[in-house]
This record gives C-alpha cells, sequence and structure tokens, in this order.
C-alpha cells in the first residue's frame, strides 16, 4: 500500500506541477492529493511536498482558510482566460471550441458557488 500511495503522490504532484503553466490543468486538488498520499506513506516526500513553494501558493492558503479572495479568484480567472483565449484563437476547429468555452464556463461557476470567497486581509 506504501509503494501505491507514493506512486500517486508522485503523479499527482507531477500534474500540479504542470497546471502551474498549464491552467486548463488544476493545481491545487492535485497537490492536495499528493500531501495526503505523502502524508500517509512517507514522511521525507511529506516534509519535501510542504516545503516546495507552490504548495505554500496553491495549497497551503486554501488549506488554512478553506477559500480564496476575491482577488486570489480574479488572478486565476484571467491566467485561464488568456491562455483558453489563445487556444481558441489558435485552433480553428468548433467542437474544439464549444469544449473550450464549456470548460471556462464550467471552472469560473464552480470556482464562485463551491470555493468560498473570503475576505481580504490585506
Amino acid at each position: 500500500m506504501r509503494i501505491f500511495l507514493i506512486s500517486i503522490g508522485i503523479v499527482s504532484t507531477v500534474l500540479g506541477l504542470i497546471g502551474v503553466v498549464l491552467p486548463l490543468l488544476p493545481t491545487t486538488p492535485f497537490v492536495l492529493l499528493a500531501a495526503i498520499c505523502f502524508a500517509r506513506s512517507s514522511d521525507r516526500f511529506h516534509d519535501w511536498l510542504i516545503s516546495t513553494k507552490v504548495y505554500k501558493a496553491y495549497v497551503l492558503e486554501f488549506q488554512k482558510n478553506r477559500g480564496f479572495t476575491l482577488r486570489q479568484k480574479f488572478k486565476m480567472l484571467l491566467s485561464l482566460y488568456i491562455v483558453v483565449g489563445f487556444s481558441f484563437w489558435m485552433i480553428d476547429h468548433p467542437y474544439i471550441r464549444i469544449g473550450l468555452v464549456i470548460m471556462v464556463i464550467l471552472q469560473t461557476v464552480v470556482l464562485f458557488t463551491l470555493i468560498r470567497t473570503i475576505p481580504d486581509k490585506g
């Protein structure tokens, strides 16, 4: 079971890191999954993961506050809209464009309905 959890943790970490530069892939859920897997299987991997900038930037605040500030939500959406907009402009296939629009709508709805908006501390 330990090897299975470490394997899932490594795959989740890689997907989370890819999600940092590819806004179509969510970062936070993958890094959370990796943290859970590593916490139950390897102290060394868990300690490494929670010390990374990716964990601190995407997971720690969310884990601590159970939500994002309105400013953080808009920053996430801005990067998403830019990348998807570029993809929409570059790809001339109607079904892919429809898929991109549906994905953006779903991500926006989830961010504003399922993820709590916390007050800005600054």
